[in-house]
């Protein structure tokens, strides 16, 4: 079957049940996000979650976020996860290229991600999409840790 990516707008169970499939895929402990949380995410202008459906099941996502700051419309590319039975078929490039398109459409003019450095596979498909490494640190604080400032 011919595989179709697509800008999910509704919260339905096949949604649910991807995301629960797939999240833990990319990260152990990942779950799926709650119906709230998904419903938020469908709701926002300047978010998309793409996915990649073989007939009506979802066998892979991406979510692409944009902004805008003094130095220009920025966006991320958050989230990308193939269903390993899945890898190899094109999906991830799909993804990325829908998700290239439509931060285009969106006047993006600098497209970011980052990528765990064991995902050869996943850094080796970026590269063929044109994404380039960059000389940067990337720093996280976690809002649920009680730190003394």
């Amino acid at each position: 079957m011919a595989l179709e990516i697509r800008r999910m707008t509704t919260l339905d169970a096949g949604l649910e049940e991807a995301l629960a499939r797939l999240l833990p895929q990319l990260s152990g402990g990942l779950r799926a996000p709650s119906r709230e949380v998904l419903g938020r995410l469908l709701a926002q202008p300047c978010a998309a979650l793409l996915a990649a459906l073989d007939g009506e099941r979802i066998v892979g996502v991406l979510t692409l976020v944009w902004y805008d700051v003094p130095s220009g419309r920025k966006g991320w590319v958050e989230d990308v996860v193939v269903d390993a039975g899945e890898r190899g078929r094109g999906v991830g490039r799909l993804l990325v290229e829908k998700a290239l398109g439509l931060a285009r459409s969106e006047g993006v003019q600098h497209l970011m991600l980052t990528s765990n450095p064991a995902r050869r596979a996943a850094h080796a498909l970026y590269r063929t999409c044109g994404f380039e490494e960059v000389g940067s640190t990337l720093f996280r604080f976690d809002m649920n840790k009680k730190v003394d400032l």
